[in-house]
């Protein structure tokens, strides 16, 4: 019986090429789509998740209230893992993680920069992060020792055993490597090439004991069966009984590891979604992809239904129970499923390396894996029951007695769930259209915002090496040879803001007030080097006003919030240190472009300076400006690389997140736009060829082309109109839910909804009207002469 049903199956689909190329393409495509949203939405859910003690490792967060609302940030004082150690009975470890810190390992002549952390020793008995070559409880333990990851020590010393190899680090420190690490998977926050002892940065100075100082991440693993909320109630008190001059309702709290990746949005001190939104909105995107394609299936079914009436019937007569005949249709939806999901797989194959660069990520298919076989045998009889059981249920209710009396027609009622399924199909790519043209609106919104800068030609350059300390030479040489206009250094680049402080005082100040302010230092010519507008003042001029040492710049949002009626003058103190306001600069964006402005403090050259900034001379071509910049940063700084950045790249890189995602949802749209003219294509084709005798009489009754072609494209489009109504209202909810986590947004306006119309209309008729001419313009007496 198995065998004859696959016989028949086989032999319908090679009977109707046309309508099983359609139904196997849309099968084919729509369950490709949805593996590779799955994939990544795998890649998502399983961040973080490999580590063994993951059910008991935590991050230490802040929460405290600034600028008027109740913030939370995850970096926290130095001191706090040892405290939290010593405090409270329920942790078994805590260990520290710095910010990645580049350095440049010297090796024989060989010289490379290198990204990693500084950890505390036991980072190793908290994160499974697998050593290959040495001893995980020691390999941290000796003050010069250093990690390496495979792929890095491969790089390094090629063939050769890179255990107890000498590696000295900015020319200063020689460190022995006690232990190889396998690379690091790619869904984890975790992206070091090499991890150091902490104690280094307790050699070099670097560490410290201050409450104040939030710029460490600190993870605590707890003991095993202790509580999470008792940690916590003991975590709440740790800040103001160390810290008796700050805030007494400043808390501290732990949050889990399975939450970091999805769910670390807060607002107003609580929990507020994340990443997790994006991954259930995909999850959507990829069930209804794989629906349209199901749609298809059952419309195409259910249209040529009365192709398969008779046989039907006749199973019915010889005494076939339904049951049976539901049985036959299901398994043939299921064949159909099988080879569509054969042809998703090779289209997985071969889109995943341009999927993978679009997501970011490493995404791959592991045959090797049974779950995967059992995950795809799944999804293959989920899809073929989906797709199969409207039609299997339709064509098996047939009544023996009508069709074999001839007297069977298909239903052609005002509702069918025929229509209702092209009404969804179409329903949801208008949704996607809409959503992707108001994605890119709000991306342009922000790209068009006044930066409050200008980024063309300005480089910037880490002050490396010897580079901070010939940084005088280096500026003169720069400007006298015509490479640059002009030369500043800073705290941090431009495009990015690395610290922020409050408790800065001055006169008039509310005692309530907690105002948060984004830190930078400067030199001179920060405001021609950068472009920078000033309001007031002037710009750093240590040679004419040698007290600018104690400078400072402040920008429209700082001036507003000091309330000064001239700042000009006035006197900012931070901590001990008295800066003198010298000047006033419209805001510019420091960080992201979707978000207002915070209030900034420049100090002037008594801070802290970390990079180079220069703005080439346009008249010379680029290429040689970098050229020539080249040798005079080696001549001054032999021992590293020239390796700088443009400004204006730095600034695009702001987008990519949005335009990720605003790719995603042109290529998802696209790919349901498609999926579903396949359907009403088919679904035209066989409406045409139904009707082909009703057109032969209406053209011999004198009927146009253009007439006959609107007959019978009205009822596709009178369902593309319905689908638009639907769409409409969903995708404003949806777009206006997303627009509301940025603050500087677009405004959603009629004319995306009016183009998505438009769009949808114009597909939709350039798919029918196709079958519809051709039917129109065909020879009546062909379609007339057996009548």
């Amino acid at each position: 019986m198995i065998r004859n049903y696959l016989k028949i199956a086989l032999r319908n689909l090679s009977r109707n090429k046309g309508f099983s190329f359609i139904n196997i393409s849309g099968l084919a495509i729509g369950m490709a789509a949805a593996i590779l949203i799955l994939l990544w939405i795998q890649s998502e859910i399983s961040y973080d998740q490999f580590h063994e003690k993951r059910e008991r490792i935590y991050e230490a967060w802040n929460k405290a209230h600034f600028s008027g609302k109740l913030q939370c940030w995850n970096t926290t004082p130095k001191i706090l893992a040892r405290t939290v150690e010593k405090d409270l009975p329920e942790v078994e470890r805590a260990v520290r993680v710095n910010w990645p810190r580049s350095f440049l390992f010297s090796i024989g002549d060989k010289r490379l920069t290198v990204a990693g952390n500084i950890v505390d020793t036991g980072f190793l008995q908290m994160f499974s992060f697998p050593l290959l070559k040495g001893d995980p409880k020691t390999a941290l333990n000796g003050g010069f020792s250093i990690l390496l990851t495979e792929k890095l020590a491969q790089k390094i010393f090629g063939d050769e055993e890179a255990m107890g190899k000498t590696i000295k680090l900015d020319n200063k420190d020689n460190f022995t490597v006690t232990g190889i690490l396998k690379d690091l998977p790619n869904n984890t926050r975790f992206k070091f090439e090499y991890l150091l002892p902490w104690g280094y940065l307790v050699r070099v100075g670097e560490d410290d004991s201050s409450w104040g100082n939030n710029s460490t991440r600190n993870y605590v693993l707890l003991k095993e069966n202790a509580s999470l909320a008792s940690a916590n109630e003991k975590m709440k008190v740790l800040k103001p009984r160390y810290d008796k001059d700050d805030d007494p309702a400043w808390e501290m709290f732990l949050y889990p590891v399975s939450r970091w990746r999805l769910y670390s949005n807060f607002t107003n001190g609580k929990e507020d979604g994340g990443l997790i939104e994006f991954v259930k909105l995909f999850g959507v995107i990829a069930a209804f992809i794989l629906l349209i394609a199901c749609i298809n299936f059952m419309n195409l079914s259910t249209a040529r239904s009365e192709k398969r009436a008779k046989e039907v019937g006749i199973r019915k007569v010889v005494g076939a129970q339904k049951r049976s005949l539901v049985g036959q249709f299901i398994g043939e939806s299921i064949l159909i499923s099988f080879i569509a999901a054969v042809f998703a797989i090779l289209i997985v194959q071969v889109a995943l390396p341009s999927f993978g660069q679009l997501t970011d990520k490493k995404l791959f298919l592991d045959f090797t894996d049974i779950r995967f076989w059992l995950f795809a045998a799944g999804f293959i009889i989920v899809t073929g029951l989906v797709a199969g059981s409207y039609p299997a249920f339709f064509l098996s209710s047939f009544n023996p007695s009508k069709v074999l009396k001839g007297t069977f027609k298909a239903a052609n009622a005002l509702i069918t769930p025929r229509k209702l399924l092209v009404v969804l199909q179409f329903t949801f790519a208008i949704i996607l259209i809409i959503c992707t043209a108001i994605v890119k609106q709000q991306i342009d919104h922000a790209r068009n915002r006044e930066s409050g800068y200008v980024r063309d030609n300005l480089v910037y350059h880490f002050l490396t090496g010897d580079l901070d300390k010939n940084y005088a030479l280096v500026k003169n040489e720069l400007l006298s040879s015509g490479i640059a206009k002009s030369v500043t250094k800073t705290s941090a680049p431009i495009t990015q803001g690395w610290s922020d402080s409050w408790g800065f005082e001055w006169e008039g100040k509310d005692p309530n007030d907690k105002t948060d302010f984004d830190r930078y230092s400067a030199d001179e010519s920060v405001t021609t080097t950068m472009g920078l507008t000033l309001i007031k003042g002037r710009d750093f001029n240590l040679k004419e006003f040698p007290t600018d040492s104690l400078g400072m710049i402040v920008n429209e949002s700082a001036a507003k919030v000091m309330n000064f009626k001239d700042p000009i003058g006035q006197i900012v103190k931070d901590g001990d240190t008295k800066y003198h306001i010298i000047g006033v600069i419209k805001d510019f964006i420091l960080q992201s472009p979707y978000y207002p402005t915070k209030p900034m403090l420049i100090g002037g050259a008594k801070g802290w300076f970390n990079i180079i900034h220069f703005k080439l001379n346009g008249s010379n071509p680029t290429a040689d400006n970098l050229k020539r910049a080249e040798a005079i940063f080696k001549k001054y700084n032999p021992e590293y690389p020239f390796e700088y950045k443009f400004v204006d790249e730095e600034y695009a890189a702001k987008f990519k997140a949005e335009e990720r995602t605003g790719t995603l949802a042109a290529l998802f749209a696209a790919l349901t736009i498609f999926i579903s003219c396949l359907g009403l294509f088919g679904l035209a084709t066989y409406m045409a060829e139904n009707r082909i005798k009703e057109i032969g009489v209406r053209k011999v009754l004198g009927a146009s082309v253009t007439g006959i072609t609107a007959l019978l494209s009205k009822d596709f489009l009178k369902l593309v109109m319905i689908s638009f109504v639907i769409a409409s209202p969903v995708a404003w909810w949806m777009m206006h839910q997303w627009l509301r986590d940025y603050p500087y947004h677009v405004n959603i306006q009629w004319q995306v909804f009016a183009f998505a119309g438009l769009l949808s209309f114009a597909i939709s008729v350039l798919t029918v009207s196709y079958q519809s001419v051709k039917a129109a313009v065909a020879n009546p007496v062909k379609s007339l002469r057996t009548e």
